[in-house]
């Protein structure tokens, strides 16, 4: 297979704290010789653990870079034993469109792993990351929230997995990061994605949906900050005792977590993020946009559970995952 194009300005082998660029050759209109640079912390003292820890997978989604470029620049080398390799902005492009997927090829860096060396931008910053960062890392976190299009119950979560004591990894990397809510995740799209490699690997991964909406908010932000910590401290690499609140465990049993808009319309919510519903219940009503005087169309709880997610614009097309309930896990 051939090399990845990309080089890094940084040292992953070298002691202290440096900021640098995942360098990508770019050749455009604009400049013939240009690149993409991916911007990368890499602070590391002695041997032990090692963390990588990205945020901007999507774009639109701002937690996770908020607390990453608060950690690259105040995290000290003789704050760490082991290697703590940073990525605010995964997707760079992506991110400085405010947008989901790359403007420069239309690709979801989420759902391309493992990535090719020779294809498009996306493509090869997925590629050097299967290839190149993953292989390095022992404990990854991978930090997600809703976007300009959904919003969710601030939660950490983890896979289940094939491998017993990989997944008992995960899990307990998942409750350290001590969100509000921790949950069991059930993907709908889980080809080609970020977390089934860093898995595949054998990796301890944790993810997150912090919020929404293509915004933040203070109380968000706190969730990814205090969370990467706590993480840090579980896996060796940070010295401290955890900062833990209470959290509620959940879990998505199958499929019928997920609810979708057989037509398109103007939404309204019936119910709010974090309200317990049962099966029959009226969710959302979908309004006709195109012709007054008609009922609306109700979408209706298949299952009993707590609302966790919700589509955001008001606006829903055909199609449109439109809300995601999970199940309380009760001690």
């Amino acid at each position: 297979m051939r090399d990845n194009p990309i080089s890094p300005t940084v040292n992953f082998g070298a002691d202290g704290v440096q900021h640098g660029y995942l360098r990508l050759p770019y050749s455009r209109n604009d400049s013939a010789w240009g690149s993409i640079q991916i911007p990368i912390t890499v602070v590391k003292n002695g041997e032990g653990p090692r963390a990588l820890l990205t945020g901007a997978n999507h774009g639109d989604e701002y937690e996770g870079p908020l607390a990453l470029v608060s950690l690259a620049q105040t995290l000290r080398a003789d704050d760490v034993t082991g290697t703590v390799i940073i990525v605010p902005f995964m997707n760079h492009p992506a991110f400085l469109a405010g947008a989901r997927v790359s403007p420069l090829d239309d690709v979801n860096m989420n759902r391309v792993f493992p990535g090719k060396p020779d294809g498009s931008p996306t493509e090869k910053i997925a590629d050097y990351f299967q290839r190149v960062l993953l292989p390095m890392a022992d404990i990854v976190v991978d930090f997600h929230s809703g976007g300009k299009t959904l919003d969710f119950l601030p939660f950490a979560a983890s896979h289940v997995l094939d491998d017993v004591e990989q997944q008992a990894r995960c899990s307990a990397a998942r409750d350290a990061f001590n969100a509000p809510f921790s949950i069991e995740m059930r993907e709908i799209d889980a080809l080609g994605m970020y977390d089934d490699a860093a898995e595949t690997l054998g990796k301890t991964f944790v993810t997150t949906e912090l919020g929404g909406g293509g915004t933040t908010t203070p109380k968000t932000v706190q969730i990814a900050r205090k969370g990467i910590r706590n993480v840090l401290i579980h896996a060796g690499i940070m010295q401290g005792e955890l900062d833990v609140s209470p959290t509620r465990m959940l879990t998505q049993p199958d499929d019928t977590c997920f609810h979708f808009a057989d037509d398109g319309g103007l939404v309204a919510f019936t119910a709010a993020l974090g309200d317990m519903v049962r099966e029959g219940d009226d969710l959302a009503q979908i309004w006709d946009t195109q012709h007054t005087g008609r009922a609306p169309q109700a979408v209706k709880a298949q299952m009993d559970g707590i609302l966790t997610a919700r589509h955001f614009p008001g606006l829903i097309q055909p199609g449109d995952c439109l809300a995601v309930l999970a199940v309380e896990i009760t001690a």
